[in-house]
């Protein structure tokens, strides 16, 4: 039987609101939850604050994970982004350059990172899981040779307030300066996605890589602008990690890549490429973030949280792949 336009238009729309409003409603769930079986304190504005400055780092590296993702690709060096964005930091900082410098070089050092990324994997065609990976020990082990694999201290500076809890009387700041970066990002980034040649060129290179080269898309050069544009979103993610830490640590944010590409994904994007959002992805970042909050706030121990968290990232893949696999049916 054959579909009637009427129906493809709300079957569209069905998937649209699905697709955005589902993390949300999660969320929603998931916060209802631990404030009805978690102690009183989980509630309160104080840990909001809270959630909220340890969603940043993970929140502001998934934003150009999301881009990535679009796009049919993957970053698995994210983490190792961030730790050498806080060894570039702190040693700017001891050779006395002024901290926004320190802070810019950090962010310069991981696009960079991003470009080599996008560059290798255009010009050798190999999968981007594989050249990530390699990238991955590759921006590690720069991190530790450039720390002498210590950590390296650093004097303080007003970067340490980026994600810093708010003082006494600043309440109406409502979060601190990271948080609010993170979110003029997302809406940047969401703007992009949404109204300009780039980000429909992203989501066309992801869908249908094919079509899009023969469409006059230039894929390569799109394919090393998002890359690069992950590993500047991830050398933001570093400055912040190192607001929280305020020295260089080349072991820090291990695994945080997962973290990254989890948050999108439970957020609604596909690693099919082609779908995705910044609301969502914003929405699984805090997800994480609240899971981790109330299991600690509830004395669960760290593998509870894991288990948790990994059987949330199962199930979002596993609908992604039912939503294809519908759309594959009807098409």
């Amino acid at each position: 039987m054959t579909q009637t336009p009427l129906g493809d238009g709300f079957r569209e729309r069905t998937r649209w609101l699905a697709l955005r409003l589902g993390p949300l409603l999660g969320l929603i769930a998931v916060y209802i939850l631990f404030s009805l079986i978690g102690p009183e304190s989980f509630s309160t504005f104080q840990n909001l604050e809270t959630i909220a400055r340890q969603t940043a780092i993970v929140g502001t590296a998934a934003l150009g994970m999301t881009m990535i993702i679009i796009a049919g690709g993957i970053d698995l060096s994210a983490g190792s982004m961030i730790a050498l964005v806080t060894v570039v930091i702190a040693a700017s900082l001891q050779a006395g350059i002024p901290p926004l410098w320190a802070a810019i070089l950090g962010v310069l050092a991981a696009a960079f990172g991003g470009f080599v990324n996008g560059f290798l994997i255009t010009r050798l065609r190999v999968v981007p899981f594989i050249v990530t990976l390699g990238t991955l020990l590759l921006f590690r082990g720069a991190a530790k040779g450039i720390a002498h694999e210590q950590k390296i201290d650093a004097q303080l500076t007003w970067l340490k307030d980026l994600l810093a809890a708010l003082p006494v009387g600043a309440g109406w700041r409502i979060f601190p300066t990271g948080v609010w970066i993170m979110l003029l990002l997302a809406v940047a980034v969401a703007a992009v996605l949404r109204y300009t040649r780039l980000g429909r060129h992203v989501i066309a290179v992801g869908s249908n890589e094919q079509t899009a080269r023969l469409c006059g898309v230039p894929v390569e050069r799109i394919k090393i602008l998002v890359y690069t544009l992950g590993g500047a979103f991830a050398g933001m993610a570093g400055v912040f990690q190192f607001s929280r830490l305020t020295v260089g640590d080349p072991t820090v944010a291990m695994g945080a890549e997962l973290d990254v590409i989890a948050a999108v994904v439970i957020g609604g994007g596909s690693l099919s490429g082609g779908e995705g959002s910044v609301l969502g992805t914003i929405v699984g970042a805090v997800i994480m973030t609240v899971i981790r909050s109330g299991c600690s706030q509830m004395g669960l121990p760290n593998w509870v949280q894991e288990i948790v968290t990994g059987s949330i990232i199962v199930i979002a893949v596993a609908l992604d792949r039912l939503r294809h696999r519908k759309q594959h049916d009807f098409s």
